[in-house]
């Protein structure tokens, strides 16, 4: 075999010997779209793996949008060295991509509907026309290649992304081909993770965490559920009634979201778990298990409430400084036992917590209005409580066979519950 013949076949077996490398990488990708994988270790690892696996790779980016209630979409980057930084992008009220992505290389391949888009950063061929690119070359990258992955027939379902090498000749034929071969993996795998993520959200934002991973997990039939103990939360927006009379309808919901704000972002900042938001009531549990006591649920429900009592105040003054009308609320505290699973006909259930325990609160919180106060709790709720409570008498409400033993938290008693 001569010289030229013996080049040619370590080539040929250099090649071999990195495609196999790079069928391991999308092998590898197709085993995390069957996992449970999340997308920071998914991305971190294929970048690594491209790496090692010869693709020169120094800088990989992907974005995409997600179904989330507070962000539009989501950004990943990997750095060699550095490893994956995650960014999430909030809805805008115009419902369109942030002008910093408007001048990206991104954004251009949307919008002209390209597969692909390269640029090498250096040398005779160089053509930086996006500022990211300027970033790039000054940070030290040598070659761009940007690629759009579209998921269906709707434009903004899909995947951009974008890799870029700090290697002095940029990237090679073979790495390019390397590259998209791994992409259109990595855009499958990426789709499974969005949709199971937009499962999650969806449910953990209509349901809440507990109730929605339960129905992930499997409790969807009507009937399954069981009987916890837990603090029950039940709050009720003052004058709502009159309110939504006279309110615009934007306004009406705009109090109602301030509101709901105020008290559930109390509930859930310490640690309780929303059920329902049933008209203008905030229905909530803390519930107690191994590792949770009785006396500790209670206290942090009395927390949730000082903090709730806080925010509206706040929130009061902001509504003042702007003409608007000011808010208030009731809430009444109970412990025992609830019934938490699926309720409902079977083409509609409703995943929440019934029982004796929830009717009571419920008619509790409607007496803090009768008794001119904020919060009220149960006999069973201030017998496992820290704090100090006015005892204000046993009171007959509809629905509840034995009159309720009522108390009024102490008006002095603010330290108690901090």
């Amino acid at each position: 075999m001569n010289n030229r013949s013996a080049a040619a076949s370590a080539k040929g077996r250099s090649v071999a010997r990195r495609s196999d490398l790079i069928g391991q990488v999308a092998d590898w990708l197709m085993s995390q779209a069957l996992e449970d994988t999340d997308f920071e270790t998914m991305f971190g690892g294929c970048c690594e793996r491209m790496r090692a696996a010869g693709v020169p790779m120094w800088r990989g980016h992907i974005s995409f949008r997600i179904l989330h209630p507070m962000y539009d979409s989501m950004a990943l980057t990997w750095r060699y060295g550095e490893g994956v930084m995650i960014d999430r992008f909030p809805h805008t009220m115009e419902d369109d991509f942030p002008e910093v992505f408007k001048v990206s290389p991104l954004y251009h391949l949307i919008v002209a509907d390209l597969p692909f888009l390269r640029r090498r950063l250096t040398g005779r061929q160089a053509l930086v026309d996006f500022p990211v690119l300027e970033e790039l070359r000054a940070a030290g990258a040598t070659d761009y290649y940007a690629f759009l992955l579209r998921f269906g027939s709707d434009e903004l379902d899909g995947l951009v992304g974008s890799w870029a090498t700090d290697r002095p000749r940029g990237f090679s034929d073979g790495d390019i081909r390397a590259m998209q071969r791994i992409q259109r993996r990595l855009g499958v795998a990426c789709k499974m993770r969005i949709k199971d993520d937009i499962a999650r959200s969806v449910v953990t934002t209509y349901l809440g965490p507990e109730a929605g991973l339960r129905v992930l997990d499997g409790q969807i039939r009507r009937g399954d559920g069981e009987v916890i103990r837990a603090v029950i939360w039940y709050s009720d927006l003052r004058q709502s009634t009159s309110m939504a009379d006279r309110l615009p309808p934007d306004e009406y919901i705009r109090a109602l979201n301030d509101y709901f704000e105020c008290a559930g972002g109390a509930v859930l900042h310490h640690g309780g778990q929303i059920q329902s938001f049933i008209g203008d009531a905030v229905l909530a549990v803390f519930p107690i298990r191994r590792g949770t006591t009785a006396r500790q649920a209670c206290r942090r429900a009395l927390r949730a409430s000082t903090a709730a009592e806080r925010a509206m105040a706040e929130l009061n003054g902001r509504r003042r400084a702007a003409g608007r009308p000011t808010l208030s609320f009731g809430l009444a505290l109970h412990l025992g036992d609830v019934l938490f699973g699926n309720i409902g006909v079977p083409e509609r259930i409703s995943f929440s917590v019934i029982g004796s325990t929830v009717n009571e609160v419920a008619r509790l919180e409607a007496l803090t209005k009768k008794l001119k106060r904020t919060v009220v709790a149960s006999e069973s709720f201030v017998a496992q409580s820290d704090a100090a409570w006015d005892d204000l008498g046993r009171h007959r409400v509809k629905g509840v066979k034995a009159p309720l033993h009522v108390f009024g938290l102490a008006s002095d008693d603010a330290a108690a519950r901090r």
